[in-house]
């Protein structure tokens, strides 16, 4: 199966300061970076770590998960979400409705 990078989801975590998170979701929404952001709560890890089993609140991660296979109409709405728009809000580039 061809794997279409033009779609993915990214996990990461943040520190367990809410508005914090909240902030930086809104920030990729506005910016047309993301077109959903999904805030969860405190995030136990529990990973070894030097030997060691270690608890931590948050450990900074960043993964990114290809989307390889997707509702259309959903997929749709993530593109049109997230494409450059003109000063007038319309759609830019070679896509344009």
């Amino acid at each position: 199966m061809a794997v279409n990078p033009e779609y993915v989801i990214v996990l990461t975590t943040l520190p367990a300061d809410g508005e914090v998170a909240t902030a930086f979701a809104r920030t990729l929404v506005e910016e047309r970076l993301a077109a959903c952001v999904n805030v969860m709560g405190e995030m136990l890890s529990i990973y070894p770590w030097e030997g060691l089993v270690e608890e931590e609140q948050e450990v900074p991660e960043f993964i990114v998960l290809p989307i390889t296979d997707g509702n259309d109409a959903y997929l749709r709405w993530m593109k049109d979400c997230t494409r450059p728009h003109d000063a007038d809000g319309d759609v830019s580039g070679d896509e344009a409705r």
